[in-house]
């Protein structure tokens, strides 16, 4: 039956392309496929596809992009494709007319191992917290977001020193590898759902903003440098940084962690032989790749060929 189930598939960025690539490559019957709509991007403004869209377009599958999932053109167009089953990876909130709908259920892939880490975010936060392991899970959709019943998992270490891009990159190849096994269970009536399991430490993973993106000085060296790492290479930890009479507001894509006492002011800012450093409380921050404003992102060695840290430089 695998190979005959009319599958919809429903994604929008880099990390969904590698599951319907994988869909594809296994021969299964992809019959449409739900994107975002174009949006303007660039300095340009020019109308950008998604990068689902891209790759829908040049295998030659149908695609769909409503503003409304709810309104009665697209879901007229989606009943036409009659589907079996449907696979949510990174778009959105599906209402149950929309979920609800194929005989087999819509089930999603999220980067996490759930109950942690649901929402927006979860390849970032599991980083920020400074976790050793995460993964993904598939399960099956309901109401909430990311709580239905449980498919599979797979985890898989995160390793020191590891950013946000290698462990998306990771857990996207892991991720299209558990959808295809996914799909061959409940393609062969074996899925056996169970519900997740709630506890009090679950911990989620919020939409990353520019409040929860900035670096807090305060923190220790820990708690710094795994902020940095797991939010790199996108959308990247910022800071103010005053030097002399600038104040700019840079992103910081790669640190170090100095464990030595701590001799100055916490956030204060000095460089020394082709380094930068920041001063933390239990120690100090070393960066190492940073990006001023209207700048392109750089080796801190080379932004020191002709950028001078000053004396009492800070950063806020």
């Amino acid at each position: 039956m695998g190979e005959n189930l009319r599958i919809v598939f429903m994604g929008t960025p880099e990390f969904a392309v590698a599951t319907l690539d994988a869909l594809i490559a296994e021969g299964y019957n992809v019959v449409g496929v739900i994107t975002a709509p174009d949006r303007p991007a660039g300095r340009g403004r020019h109308m950008h596809k998604s990068a689902v869209k891209q790759y829908a377009l040049k295998k030659g599958l149908p695609v769909l992009q409503p503003k409304n999932l709810k309104n009665e053109i697209f879901q007229n167009a989606l009943n036409a494709l009659e589907p079996d089953l449907q696979i949510v990876v990174a778009f959105r909130m599906l209402p149950r007319s929309v979920w609800g709908l194929p005989e087999y259920g819509t089930f999603n892939l999220h980067a996490s191992l759930l109950p942690q880490y649901r929402g927006a975010a979860p390849i970032n936060w599991a980083i920020i917290n400074g976790e050793t392991e995460t993964g993904v899970s598939t399960f099956f959709i309901d109401e909430k977001i990311d709580t239905g019943a449980m498919i599979m998992q797979e985890s898989t270490p995160i390793f020191p020193g590891e950013d946000a891009g290698s462990l998306h990159d990771r857990l996207m190849k892991i991720g299209s590898e558990l959808v295809l096994k996914t799909v061959k269970l409940i393609a062969g009536g074996d899925v056996d759902p169970h519900p997740q399991q709630e506890h009090a430490n679950l911990k989620p993973a919020p939409k990353l903003t520019p409040e929860n993106c900035r670096i807090d000085w305060q923190a220790d060296t820990v708690t710094i440098y795994d902020h940095i790492r797991g939010l790199s290479p996108y959308p990247a930890a910022w800071t103010i940084l005053i030097n002399g009479d600038q104040e700019l507001r840079v992103k910081i894509y790669r640190a170090s962690m100095i464990n030595k006492e701590c001799e100055h002011e916490t956030g204060l800012v000095y460089s020394e032989n082709n380094e930068i450093y920041v001063a933390c409380k239990d120690g100090y921050i070393s960066i190492e790749e940073i990006q001023l404003p209207g700048k392109r992102r750089m080796q801190v060695k080379d932004l020191l060929n002709g950028y001078e840290i000053l004396a009492e430089a800070k950063m806020l």
